[in-house]
């Protein structure tokens, strides 16, 4: 009876056990991502040949810039200008910068970084040439203009950089990108000594557009942001530019299948402003506008300074009864006096000055955390612009300049690395361009304060950039991220 008890029993236990075992499954590929990829990959020569091509669409942007300072003189007698007419040169320049930088941020998080740095460059040295047969000072205005905007797109460069460097490196090669920057400053004064006086202004902005068109043709050697195409779907694309960069650096890449989210909400405005990033994007603004006010100023104000002599905050009762007469004379309400060479030199050291903190500006980014290190460097810009009042020599004017153009470069560093990392990569374009497009508002003030107010209160434009760089260097001290060691987000998670 027992045994017929149990028979049943172990025959339905035998039918569970074999209906339980799991059948063979494949096992799972491995999979990774563009950051776990970039990071594998590593530093090679791929990212030497990025640096210096992207880096010198910094030498072009420079050249452009800096333009309207060495060639102020010029104009301003030509076209007898006054100093608000001047200053509105630099500030139209800035306004098409503006409009355009949140325009070409949002096309690039649609459409692609590499598209849109290549059509500002076309577009830039389109008009820069045309600048150069300007028949009267409003067509100088309007063509310089439109080369502002075009020059507003040249960011992406930094951002196509910014996501190919793997995490460790960023914080020391995007700063050495300065060295661009100045090569293209000293080489337009440099120009500007020896072109302006011998075949005149219109050749020198000829020959700045030089380098423009150059790199028009280097861009074919640059691929479009393989994070970029991971987020539009586009994988296959993604994983062939990592494949050719691992060639390049002649590294490996990692095992398994290249898998990424797409991100369907990209470049939206909104964004910047959610919950997330509200307060980060608040202070950003501020700190980039304070930076840039604070940066043009510098600039202008050097050749405010040389070009009319306001050492110790004011022109003597002589120089100004000379300019009175000379003024009466030439019937001429402008100011009207052309750098001599040892103005040029003055600004070529002064320039060098943006290089020089470089080194300190690497070390406090990567030590000290891109915040603090920029409160610390927008701090010691205030101290320096209050010095400019003491009465000093000219070798001490020269110190102060040489000073404020290393503090306010190192500034630059800075918040452009900070606002490249701190928003992920649906969005890091339109963020770098709402970026810089409000810190041109800060570039568009500066020249009115620099040669307008400062004629009128040495200390008084003084202090007011000084203030400035006060709430740059609290509100940078207070943002709420920091991305040193941080890697480069794709989405909000994890913000």
């Amino acid at each position: 009876m027992t045994a017929k008890q149990t028979e049943p029993v172990t025959i339905v236990s035998l039918r569970e056990l074999n209906l339980g075992t799991p059948e063979p499954q494949p096992r799972e590929s491995k999979t990774f991502t563009v950051e776990e990829a970039v990071e594998t990959i590593g530093f090679g020569r791929f990212h030497i040949a990025l640096f210096l091509i992207m880096g010198s669409t910094g030498v072009a942007e420079a050249m452009e810039i800096m333009l309207i300072a060495v060639v102020s003189p010029a104009i301003r007698c030509e076209w007898q200008l006054e100093n608000w007419q001047v200053a509105l040169v630099t500030t139209m320049v800035f306004f098409g910068y503006m409009v355009f930088s949140v325009l070409f941020g949002l096309l690039a998080d649609r459409y692609g970084r590499w598209k849109i740095l290549f059509i500002s460059f076309l577009w830039g040295a389109y008009f820069s040439l045309l600048t150069s047969f300007s028949p009267s000072y409003i067509w100088f205005v309007f063509l310089r203009t439109m080369v502002g905007c075009g020059v507003s797109g040249h960011s992406q460069g930094l951002i196509i950089k910014t996501e190919f460097l793997p995490t460790k490196y960023r914080g020391y090669m995007l700063p050495l990108s300065q060295v661009f920057w100045l090569a293209g400053s000293l080489l337009i004064i440099g120009l500007a000594s020896v072109v302006v006086p011998t075949i005149g202004w219109r050749w020198l902005i000829r020959i700045a557009s030089i380098p423009g068109i150059i790199l028009i043709m280097a861009f074919k050697f640059i691929p479009e942001s393989a994070r970029f195409n991971v987020s539009t779907g586009n994988t296959q694309a993604a994983l062939a530019t990592l494949e050719r960069i691992a060639k390049m650096n002649r590294s490996v890449m990692p095992e398994g299948k290249l898998v990424e989210p797409i991100l369907e909400k990209r470049g939206r405005f909104a964004d910047l402003l959610d919950a997330k990033y509200l307060r980060t994007t608040l202070q950003i603004w501020v700190i980039w506008l304070g930076i840039s006010f604070a940066y043009y100023g510098v600039i202008l104000a050097s050749a405010e300074l040389l070009e009319r002599d306001l050492v110790c905050g004011s022109r003597s009762e002589s120089e100004v009864a000379v300019t009175v007469g000379v003024l009466e004379e030439s019937q001429s309400p402008c100011y009207c006096h052309m750098f001599a060479p040892s103005d040029y030199r003055t600004m070529i050291i002064s320039t060098i000055g943006e290089i020089a903190l470089n080194p300190l500006n690497i070390l406090g980014i990567n030590f000290l955390g891109r915040r603090l290190s920029l409160s610390i460097t927008m701090g010691c810009t205030a101290l320096f612009f209050l010095l400019l009042n003491i009465c000093t020599s000219s070798a001490g004017l020269i110190g102060f300049l040489f000073m404020l153009r290393a503090l306010v470069a190192a500034n630059f560093n800075t918040i452009y690395i900070y606002t490249a990392e701190v928003y992920p990569t649906a969005m890091r374009a339109l963020g770098m361009g709402t970026s810089g497009s409000l810190c041109r508002i800060g570039a568009m003030v500066a020249p009115f304060i620099s040669q307008v107010l400062m004629s009128a209160s040495f200390l008084g434009a003084l202090c007011l950039f000084a203030s400035v760089c006060v709430v740059c260097a609290i509100s940078a001290f207070t943002l709420p991220i920091e991305t040193k060691g941080r890697a480069l987000q794709v989405s909000d998670v994890g913000i």
